[in-house]
């Protein structure tokens, strides 16, 4: 049995389960099992480094730990190391943990579409935030903002990767919600909005909105602009791209993308 997981905390809402259970039913793969790992902040390296003696060859790296699971692996690919924080972690028959970073390219690849030249308005300043903001500058967009509301993080992060940070949303042709608004589905949508400083009026001004998190119906940043015909990629969209990049990475094989799709959506595949 080969095992792998999702580190979160919170990470109950994680589709990943779902989805590589049909990844691996769809390759055949009997003998791959793949569990959520709740671990809190304060149990994060000692619980991950005991990981690969229990079993795991790999596991995913959610909200809040992505930076922290850099910051402990012994080696790191060039994406985890340029961005500072990993979501994909593999552990070694020697101990040894290598850490990547499959956020960039999958959200690169769920927005479908040249970010050259365009600008970009990315809300957050944790994990994500980082790799957004990398994958975008290194895709040529002509201007990438940060907005946090802890400013002085926006502040650090932009210094680091070469973005610029702004005290309120600015318009742009892109906007990336990386933050985790919207995942608790108690807050009305007028409430969740403002959480990111945002107006119903403002959202519908972007060219695309990106929401990182998913769950059984639109966030309300994507109920919101879906209102005003604005394109939108929702973060199940993301979750597929990245997690078809793992798989390849742990399986040596090619992601079966249409399974993964089903399995996240709850589909039949």
């Amino acid at each position: 049995m080969k095992r792998l997981g999702v580190i979160g905390w919170p990470v109950a809402h994680s589709r990943s389960p779902a989805m590589f259970a049909a990844a691996f039913a769809a390759c055949g793969m009997d003998g791959w099992e793949y569990q959520r790992l709740p671990i809190a902040p304060e149990l994060f390296e000692q619980t991950v480094r005991a990981l690969g003696a229990s079993g795991f060859a790999g596991a995913n790296v959610t909200i809040p730990h992505k930076q922290a699971a850099l910051a402990l692996a012994d080696e790191a690919g060039e994406a985890a190391r340029a961005i500072g924080a990993a979501n994909t972690l593999s552990f070694g028959a020697d101990g040894k943990i290598a850490a990547e970073n499959t956020d960039a390219p999958g959200l690169l690849a769920a927005i479908g579409e040249p970010v050259a030249g365009r600008s970009a308005l990315v809300l957050g300043a944790g994990g994500s935030a980082r790799a957004a903001v990398w994958a975008l500058l290194g895709e040529g967009a002509a201007d990438v903002s940060v907005w946090n509301r802890t400013p002085e993080r926006a502040r650090a992060l932009a210094q680091e990767l070469g973005a610029r940070a702004v005290a309120e949303p600015v318009a742009a042709d892109l906007l990336v919600n990386c933050t985790s608004v919207g995942l608790q589905r108690t807050a009305t949508e007028p409430a969740a909005l403002n959480q990111l400083g945002l107006s119903a009026d403002q959202v519908g001004s972007y060219g695309c909105v990106v929401d990182l998190v998913y769950g059984e119906a639109p966030t309300p940043l994507l109920a919101a602009a879906s209102r005003t015909g604005v394109r939108t990629v929702d973060g199940l969209q993301v979750l597929v791209a990245q997690g078809a990049l793992s798989f390849e990475l742990w399986t040596g094989r090619g992601a079966p993308l249409e399974a993964m799709r089903a399995g996240a959506s709850g589909q039949p595949a």
